[in-house]
């Protein structure tokens, strides 16, 4: 028996040794057994292990010879013969012939720059046009589809299915990428199939480069001289690195499947690591150069390096910045702000408060970087007397949260901007994601609406946190408990929660009106501000307004603007938007910044040159609209927690402790009316022009006569005889 199982192992190729750790790279070696997953819902229980199937080998495009494929089980060997193709196979490619040593390689340098960074298949940098393949199942499942960490829509077999996959029947599959430039390929990286119902995933695969798409060479194996096969994946999601033997310079480079998971079909999602070199002969056109000539400190920083960068800059410009924690990590990382303003530390009178949040999910590390940018930007802006820059924080009070997830940013941060996948990091420590764990107070403001008590009753803005939201035993997360006080503390009047793995802003609701509905338009009363606010940015997003751009996932948000309403996308109960809306004065949207989540280091000069003027533009909305002071008419001191009201439009807000306040509105005529307990209403008309604002609206209440009474009661003043004999027959009459 060992003897037929020796000789029948000389049908095998050779294969890599791995379990798909960084770094690894083919070693001429079997790979390890594979699990095969039967029917077709994820979470079905697995079957038995058995070796993952090997594709024959054999000629491309209706081949005559007979394929063999082995399948060990225990001890016995089963030997089964393919059918005779007599067809050719539909949209399958044959394969240029394969050579062992590159022809017509360039002359080109030969050392390794260490560290290549990803060409771009995630981040979009690589178009549709450069990728091609053997086969695909379907135009869903196309070549364009193959991109890393690219997710699929709820349904499979449409147009965005979550990965490439070829034909069933395409003997040899292959995936290529043309760099269109001479490029030292240094590594790939692969997944499996994104998909809800299916486990598809390749686990080993060969790779071929070539000059002129025509005559290949194979990356080899240095200790055995032969072709390398690399070890892919063992589920579908956890990237999966290779690095080169040898790095190679070539313009194309091929991912040959060679086995894949039993029963499923050859699909793979990849970025592939790779430097530009130089091209002496200047034979390809040269690639456009990306970047910025700011000068920032253009790096992914971890929790120590953030606190130092944070220092530096509070140290360059100390009398515009203040540094401050508002609360701990369940890590006890601290969650540091930057202050800009030019009176840093304390709230001016008439003065907006404005702030950026980022890193609620730690893995999107895009915003993180943007705000560190931001601050090092207007502190050197500052500095250089730039006027733009300098009325912002001389008429504003600006708050930058880079990270308020630092626990899952340093999980994300560990993993590499490459290898964190799609989820990894996402939720703090406790495995909370902080972006479902505000209070709901949608639900009973709605409830409160149909029941006809909104708002003589029960108010339409500042409603209170629920009491199960206050118990100690409550499942709420240190940073959102710590961002809610920060809210409280703080008259913010203007926000936007940075986040990553799209092209989009997303405004309040987020969260259906109609229980239990995935999807459903929910609107707020301010509608028409939060449109405004998203098409701000939207507008000035140099990526979301590129006019070739394709979707990232599977969503063409493009096609309305790139906003879009978030309950309508999907329902997310407990949002940090619906409640900063509903809990404070604070109007916030959300603004995915790019398909990548955790893009590469060499990728941020360009994504901050994408969001500059964005991340400004939307900063100076908080002028848009209307603002002023309500004062008592006879002390002229501000009346803290008023409420301003416009009529048409259901949710007011409230002034601060100086009586100070700030309404967002869109351009038109508005009636306002300032109330406040113990004193009469005032109504004013305010229009608000297309101009920068914001227009002052002032008001000056009166007192009640009862609240008279109740202040020279309070200060020990005796009751005139005539006003005690009147308060006297009004409470007989009451009697």
């Amino acid at each position: 028996m060992w003897g037929l199982l020796l000789a029948l192992a000389t049908f095998a190729p050779a294969v890599g040794l791995g379990l798909g750790a960084p770094g690894a790279s083919g070693l001429g070696l079997a790979p390890p057994a594979t699990t095969e997953v039967r029917g077709s819902a994820r979470g079905s229980t697995p079957a038995p292990q058995s070796s993952p199937v090997q594709p024959p080998a054999g000629k491309d495009n209706g081949t005559s010879e007979r394929h063999v494929r082995i399948r060990i089980v225990k001890k016995k060997v089963i030997m089964k013969k393919r059918k005779k193709l007599t067809h050719p196979r539909p949209m399958v490619t044959a394969r240029p012939p394969v050579t062992t040593t590159p022809v017509g390689v360039l002359d080109l340098p030969e050392e390794q720059e260490p560290g290549c960074p990803p060409l771009g298949l995630e981040s979009l940098q690589v178009s549709d046009s450069q990728l091609e393949a053997s086969s695909s199942q379907s135009f869903g499942l196309g070549p364009h589809r193959g991109r890393l960490n690219i997710q699929s829509g709820l349904e499979d077999g449409d147009l965005y299915d979550g990965a490439w996959c070829a034909e069933q029947q395409d003997a040899e599959p292959w995936f290529q990428v043309d760099a269109r430039h001479p490029t030292r390929f240094s590594g790939i990286i692969t997944q499996g199939r994104n998909s809800v119902w299916r486990y598809d995933w390749v686990t080993s695969y060969k790779v071929q480069f070539s000059n002129d798409s025509q005559t290949w060479w194979g990356s080899r194996n240095c200790s055995r001289g032969m072709d390398a096969v690399f070890p892919a994946n063992s589920d579908p999601e956890t990237p999966v690195l290779n690095l080169l033997p040898e790095p190679q310079v070539a313009r194309f480079i091929r991912l040959l499947p060679q086995t894949w998971l039993q029963g499923g079909a050859a699909c793979l999602r990849t970025e592939i690591l790779a430097c530009p070199v130089s091209d002496p002969n200047d034979l390809f056109p040269k690639a456009p150069a990306l970047g910025s000539s700011d000068p920032l400190d253009f790096r992914h920083h971890n929790y120590k390096a953030m606190r130092k960068l944070m220092k530096q800059v509070n140290e360059k410009c100390p009398n515009i910045t203040r540094v401050y924690s508002i609360g701990k990590s369940h890590q006890g990382l601290k969650l540091y702000v930057m202050e800009m303003s030019d009176q840093p530390g304390e709230h001016e009178l008439g003065e907006p408060e404005v702030r950026y949040v980022a890193g609620m999910h730690g893995n999107e590390a895009l915003g993180r970087e943007l705000l560190l940018l931001l601050m090092q930007f207007l502190c050197h802006e500052f500095l250089r007397g730039d006027p733009r820059v300098t009325r912002l924080l001389t008429e504003t009070r600006v708050h930058l949260l880079p990270s308020m997830n630092p626990d899952g940013y340093e999980t994300a941060f560990r993993r590499g901007s490459e290898l964190v996948g799609w989820a990894e990091g996402r939720w703090n420590h406790q495995g909370i994601d902080l972006n479902h764990n505000f209070a709901d107070l949608n639900t009973p403001l709605w409830e409160a609406e149909d029941d006809g008590l909104v708002p003589d009753t029960v108010p339409n803005h500042h409603l209170p946190l629920p009491t199960y939201y206050t118990l100690p035993n409550a499942t709420v997360a240190p940073e959102t408990r710590a961002v809610i006080e920060w809210m409280q503390r703080i008259p913010f009047v203007l926000s936007a929660n940075l986040h990553g793995g799209e092209l989009v802003v997303s405004y309040p609701f987020d969260m259906t009106r109609t229980p239990w509905a995935a999807r459903e338009l929910t609107p707020t009363p301010d509608d028409s501000v939060f449109r405004w606010l998203s098409t701000v940015y939207a507008g000035t997003n140099r990526a979301m307004q590129e006019p070739d751009r394709r979707p990232c996932h599977s969503q063409d948000f493009s096609l309305h603007g790139n906003i879009i309403n978030g309950a309508d996308w999907h329902t997310v109960p407990g949002s940090m938007n619906d409640f900063s809306y509903l809990h404070t004065n604070c109007f916030e949207i959300t603004v995915e910044l790019s398909c990548d989540k955790f893009p590469h280091e060499n990728e941020l000069p360009q994504e901050w040159e994408n969001n500059k003027e964005a991340l400004l533009t939307y900063l100076e909305q908080v002028r848009m609209g209307i603002t002023g002071v309500v004062r008592d008419k006879d002390t002229e001191l501000g009346i803290a927690d008023a409420v301003i009201a416009v009529e048409g439009i259901n949710h007011d807000v409230t002034t601060a402790w100086g009586g100070d306040y700030w309404r967002l509105l869109t351009p038109g005529d508005y009636v306002v009316t300032a109330s406040a307990e113990g004193y009469h209403p005032a109504t004013r008309n305010c229009r608000v022009p297309f101009e920068e604002g914001p227009v002052p609206c002032n008001f000056h209440l009166t007192k009640t006569p009862k609240q008279r009474l109740r202040e020279l009661l309070a200060a020990g003043a005796k009751v005139p005889p005539d006003l005690r004999r009147r308060l006297e027959r009004l409470r007989g009459q009451k009697n």
